[in-house]
Formats: C-alpha cells, structure tokens, sequence
C-alpha cells in the first residue's frame, strides 16, 4: 500500500509539477484555493486523520501585486498556520515553500506586502518544527497559468509568438534564474532526509545570477529596452541564492542554458 501524502496548489506552477513526479510513488490528497470556499478546517482534518506522512505546502497566493491584505493572509498565512498545527498534532513532516522576496529589496527583510505573507508563514513552519524551503526565480513546464507571474523565459517566448517586439528593463538586473526540476528535486530531498533539516530554512537556486538578456538569448531571439522611466519603484535589480544556505547534500542539476534548452521541448509543443 502506497504511503499517502498531502500537496496544496495543486491547480499551480509547482504543486502541479510535484504530483506529476509523485503521482505513481504515493497515494495523494490535495488542497486547492477553491476548497477555501467550503469547510477547510474539515477538509484538512479528514486528510490527516487518514494517515499522511507528509505535507508538501505549495498553495498561496503568488502575486507579488496583490493589496488585498485579508485575502493574502488567508491563504498564505492563515492556512499556513492551520496546516503546521496539524502536522505538529499529528507526527507528519512539513515542506513549505517559501520565496526569496522574504529578502526584499534591500537584502534584509520583505519589501511587500506577499513578502511579509510568506515571511510570516515561514517564520510559523520552522519555528513548529517544518523544512521551509525559499525559492528563487522558478521556470519551466506548467506555468502557462500564472499569467504576469509567469518567468520571464515563458513571457519572452509568448511575445515572439505573437509577433511583438521584446523589451527588456534597462540597466541589467540579474536574477537566480532556477529550473522547475531542481525545485521538485528539492522537495523530494526535503522530504527523505527531512530529520537532518528540519526546523529551519534554505535556499533553492542554481546559485548564480543571470542577465535577463542571457535568458532571451538562450531562447534565440532578439530584443531591445524599455525606456528607464517604465522601471517600478523598489524594483530588485539582483537576486543570488547562496550555496551554503543550501540544504547539504544538495544541489541543483540545471543551470540557465540546460534549463531553457529543456524548456525549448516543452514550449515549441
């Protein structure tokens, strides 16, 4: 009989990815943002009291735009919350995701109000005994949904598609540019070698920074800049995961060039 396990976000970027891989190893139970509309207290109590020895923590409310403060609490607090208590009540292992805007702009704490959600949700896990785990810039397979979400991989390739000019911010900002299968990888790591780690955070990145122009090249196409006057205020010019806030024993397998040319397969279908 297989193990079962919990994944929340399943209809998103990454839950999506973990059930694919996971699907044929554990019996899996999911939780979505339309079972918030229903009694999710007793959704989730049923899950847990059929036995899971995980939880994989993905669904959230992933708009780094979003104002409305109840509605992002909710889901990537309050909900949070909720599930850590129970995996505390119940003996199960928690791998959450969390995100590198809990670094902000100024590399020392979040600059909006998503950060300080997944800030405040990362505090609660690990401080209850769960592996957080910050992503850096995700792409890959299953993000068509995301919407202004999406990497700039995916936009980049969408506009060429629809015959448009691509514009870049000018002024090279550099981003950890991090493959959905390192991701996954991650997760899964978190989850075999979860007595090592947890109770605490770390990063998931490839561990260098990378020109949004290498990643458009990388897709063959050609590009030019928006003027400087469209860059948003507080926008981050450099983001780096660090390879000693890795969990030990990891790492990534996918830099930027091996990530886009598999991503190629995926986007010209």
């Amino acid at each position: 009989m297989k193990d079962k396990i919990l994944i929340t976000g399943t209809h998103g970027f990454v839950g999506k990815n973990l059930v694919k891989i996971l699907k044929d190893k554990y019996q899996i139970f999911t939780l979505n943002e339309i079972d918030l509309q229903k009694d999710w207290n007793s959704i989730l109590k049923n899950i847990f009291d059929q036995g899971i020895i995980g939880v994989f923590h993905v669904g959230a409310c992933s708009d780094t735009l979003e104002q409305n403060v109840n509605y992002m609490m909710l889901l990537n607090y309050e909900v949070t919350k909720h599930i850590t208590d129970l995996c505390k009540e119940y003996q199960v292992k928690l791998i959450y995701s969390s995100s590198a805007a809990n670094y902000g702009v100024n590399n020392m704490y979040p600059s909006n109000l998503y950060g300080w959600s997944k800030y405040a949700g990362e505090g609660y896990v690990i401080s209850n005994g769960g592996i957080a785990l910050r992503y850096f810039n995700v792409y890959g397979p299953g993000e068509e949904n995301k919407g202004k979400m999406a990497s700039v991989a995916y936009q980049m390739f969408q506009t060429s598609q629809n015959n448009k000019l691509i514009k870049l911010f000018p002024g090279k900002p550099e981003r950890d540019f991090v493959y959905i299968n390192d991701v996954i990888d991650a997760n899964i790591f978190a989850l075999k070698h979860y007595n090592l780690y947890k109770g605490n955070w770390y990063e998931v990145g490839s561990g260098n920074a990378r020109l949004f122009e290498d990643v458009v090249e990388c897709l063959g196409l050609d590009y030019t800049y928006h003027p400087e006057s469209v860059i948003p205020k507080g926008y981050q010019y450099y983001t780096c995961s660090d390879n000693n806030k890795w969990m030990g024993g990891w790492k990534p397998k996918y830099q930027l060039e091996d990530g886009i040319k598999d991503y190629l397969k995926y986007l010209v279908k």
